[in-house]
């Protein structure tokens, strides 16, 4: 017991309260057996690596080789743009030798190697390049249909490197039409060059606002999570709701996949991930992978400058226990919230208005469900890497497999 005997304020005792309330109970068992879904999932694109080599005349029948660096580029993030054009990620976390970590994809092509072409181009894609100008290591971006922007996530450091180079991490709009830099914000400011691990980016298009999570798996297991929120119109970045507990590993709580932990023995201590707006930008929501819980807070809580990290904090709200571990979120005009299970393979659809959490869609055949996003003509679309085994360095090059998966939604809604 301590010496002092002075109780604590009313205001303590209910900020201890409320972060008692958002932090989930111990699971440290793999999942109970999934209730049974309710949707059919397609593959709907899969590729057996990628490349960069196909070119817009090669023959439509042809199938290009992969490229050598495929097993170290997984498919990562995508999203579209009105046009129906795909664009994807392909992280350098594995490795830092793939000739681009943003790309158009190619959706034409329905199997063999994803047809890639880097964005807005190689040059500008080079790790060699002035790192505060080039694109580093893109996990999260997102594509402003509004604007006519690209919104790209860099977390400045590539695999090998312990410390980001200064200047690295950063966001870069970038223009759909002509691929040049529209702003550059910094980020070293407001994230830490070898404990950040910048994961997603949402932008309010009408505001020009942004809102990045930053999981601090690298400084794991005392994870520099928080998020970060950058306004367009001034270049300014601010870091909120540092070290919160609902945006922290759940304590307890290990990471499964397919039934099996995930780096058993080196435990995958993965804080907020997934983040997504509501269709009229008031709430935020945010999953935490090393956990089983989605979270939301009002988007006005956030913008507030004056307001302090735990009157924030007293706004988040707990939306309760998803089933599984996750990754990727997306909300649809509807405003309903699908999150990817990795420890289900398949989607939960989250229902604000009834406020329930239920599984949707699940299929063995899905390999960590990673980012999802909605098509142009209002389908749900994940990607599906086997990141976890790509990044434990157990995917051979040859065995990588790269699938698109589609739920049609209307059905479903």
């Amino acid at each position: 017991m301590p010496r002092h005997s002075r109780l604590p304020s009313t205001a303590a005792m209910a900020l201890l309260l409320h972060m008692f309330s958002i932090v989930s109970a111990v699971h440290a068992a793999a999942p109970d057996q999934p209730p049974t879904a309710t949707a059919t999932l397609e593959r709907w694109r899969s590729y057996s690596g990628v490349t960069w080599e196909a070119t817009a005349t090669s023959r439509a029948d042809a199938v290009p080789a992969p490229s050598p660096h495929s097993v170290g580029a997984p498919i990562a993030g995508i999203h579209f743009d009105g046009q129906g054009q795909a664009f994807v990620s392909t992280p350098r976390l594995v490795s830092a030798q793939a000739p681009a970590t943003l790309s158009r994809l190619d959706t034409l092509a329905t199997s063999g190697s994803a047809r890639l072409t880097a964005f807005p181009s190689v040059s500008a894609n080079a790790v060699q390049a002035v790192p505060q100008q080039a694109l580093r290591n893109v996990l999260g971006f997102y594509v402003d249909q509004r604007n006519g922007w690209l919104w790209a996530l860099d977390m400045g450091f590539v695999a090998g490197e312990a410390l980001a180079p200064e200047g690295a991490q950063k966001v870069l709009v970038i223009d759909l039409a002509s691929g040049q830099t529209v702003r550059r914000i910094a980020l070293d400011g407001v994230a830490d060059r070898s404990g950040s691990f910048l994961n997603d980016i949402v932008v309010d298009e009408a505001r020009r606002v942004a809102y990045i999570s930053d999981s601090g798996l690298r400084s794991a297991p005392r994870n520099q999570a928080a998020l970060i929120v950058v306004d367009f119109a001034s270049g300014q970045a601010r870091r909120l709701l540092h070290r919160h507990p609902a945006l922290l590993p759940e304590p307890g709580v290990r990471v499964f996949s397919h039934g099996e932990e995930v780096w058993p023995g080196n435990p995958l201590q993965l804080g907020i991930n997934g983040i997504a707006l509501s269709p009229d930008q008031s709430t935020l929501y945010w999953t935490v992978t090393t956990g089983r819980h989605a979270y939301a807070i009002p988007t006005a809580a956030l913008h507030d400058t004056a307001a302090t990290d735990a009157q924030r904090a007293a706004q988040i709200q707990n939306l309760g226990d998803v089933g599984g571990n996750t990754d990727g979120i997306a909300t649809d005009a509807q405003g309903l919230l699908y999150i990817t299970d990795v420890t289900r393979n398949g989607i939960v659809r989250y229902d604000p208005h009834r406020r329930s959490m239920s599984l949707l869609a699940a299929d063995d055949g899905v390999r960590w469900p990673d980012t999802a996003t909605l098509t142009p003509d209002g389908d749900l679309l994940f990607t599906a890497s086997n990141l976890n085994q790509h990044f434990a360095g157990a995917v051979q090059p040859g065995q990588e497999r790269y699938d698109l998966w589609r739920l049609k939604l209307s059905p479903h809604r």
